[in-house]
């Protein structure tokens, strides 16, 4: 027999909620360095952040394509999906959540971690 798994929606979800489911499906993907960065004093364009590093262009557009399918089967579409193509960074906007996505050496330049963080 078949045993059928429910799947939480997220469509009413506090974004504190979303960022950390994003951050699970990052983590069973093997995401590296998973940051969640509560940045809703620092900036206006979201609440939290969720970091991560791919260890090669196709797992950093694996992992933008997993998290926008994923949260998708939970009822939450993204505002937009940007950067996918070039395989070094890229973004999944879902408003309240921003999950960025960089390769190692991105990553290191960018450095939002120091940016957002106290």
């Amino acid at each position: 027999m078949e045993e059928k798994i429910e799947i939480k929606m997220l469509t009413d979800a506090d974004p504190k909620e979303l960022a950390e489911a994003v951050a699970e499906i990052l983590d069973s993907k093997k995401a590296r360095d998973i940051k969640v960065i509560k940045v809703e004093e620092q900036t206006v364009i979201a609440d939290w952040f969720v970091i991560c590093s791919g260890n090669t262009s196709t797992q950093v557009k694996a992992l933008i394509d997993e998290v926008e399918y994923r949260i998708g089967l939970r009822g939450v579409e993204p505002l937009r999906t940007e950067g996918r193509d070039n395989g070094r960074w890229g973004i999944v906007d879902y408003a309240s959540v921003i999950v960025h996505v960089f390769d190692r050496e991105a990553r290191d330049f960018y450095n939002l971690e120091k940016l957002y963080t106290n």
